[in-house]
């Protein structure tokens, strides 16, 4: 029996406190009512994800982990169209009331967009 792994492997993530520090130093950025998404250029061969959903914009963790797995599930099925690019996901008040399919649309957008920005930009 094969068993494959749908998961967002760990190179795929951005882990150290330092990778996410120097995202937040000088990005591109890219933001709507949702979501604000930040990225710089990175060194690897592949984009890599960062979540900042802080608890201050969404209150209920329930929420707040809905919406962390609506954004991994979608980076996961766009990561092939993607370039080399650090990326942190910050989540904003209307994100907690949205549908999912409206996040999904939102964040397909955004992913367009910072391959733009970072094109240019970097």
């Amino acid at each position: 029996m094969i068993t494959e792994s749908y998961g967002l492997p760990t190179q795929l993530r951005l882990g150290k406190p330092a990778e996410y520090r120097k995202v937040f130093e000088n990005p591109a950025r890219s933001t709507d009512s949702f979501f604000t998404l930040l990225a710089i250029k990175n060194d690897y061969d592949h984009p890599r994800l960062g979540l900042a959903i802080a608890k201050k914009n969404i209150k209920k963790a329930v929420t707040r982990n809905l919406i962390k797995r609506a954004v991994r599930e979608n980076f996961r099925q766009q990561q092939h169209q993607l370039i080399n690019i650090d990326i942190v996901v910050l989540a904003r008040r209307d994100a907690a009331n949205a549908s999912s399919d409206l996040l999904k649309k939102s964040l397909d957008k955004h992913w367009l967009r910072l391959v733009n920005r970072c094109n240019t930009y970097s």
